[in-house]
């Protein structure tokens, strides 16, 4: 999390994480750690910001779903098919759909393909 984009709806997302518990697509850590590489890149962190946040992270009770794979060819391609989203997005929609669990993103076509599903959004 960059300091500049903490505002309440993400404050909510990781007050929620740490008191309760999130799950996470099999792609999460690669997708994670993509963020922050791309971020040291591009100048925004250094690589020691980067491996303290991946550090912190660790640290939450996040449970990564050993199912993502089992459904990326059927229902995870028929969500992104459905509501015009990247495979990868369809995949935290998809995990949140199979486990009846709320989801937390900021991208907006994700948001806009959960609320039509009737997926509960966190962060709002």
């Amino acid at each position: 999390m960059y300091a500049d984009e903490l505002t309440p709806p993400i404050q909510q997302v990781l007050d929620y994480v740490v008191a309760d518990h999130a799950y996470v697509p099999a792609l999460w850590r690669l997708d994670v750690a993509n963020s922050l590489q791309m971020a040291v890149r591009r100048g925004r962190i250094d690589a020691a910001f980067r491996d303290a946040a991946l550090v912190d992270l660790a640290l939450l009770n996040i449970t990564t779903d050993p199912d993502t794979d089992d459904f990326a060819w059927s229902s995870t391609l028929r969500l992104a098919e459905r509501c015009h989203l990247t495979l990868y997005d369809a995949a935290y929609l998809e995990l949140a759909q199979r486990l009846g669990v709320p989801l937390a993103t900021l991208d907006q076509e994700l948001r806009a393909a959960a609320g039509a599903l009737g997926v509960v959004l966190l962060g709002v």
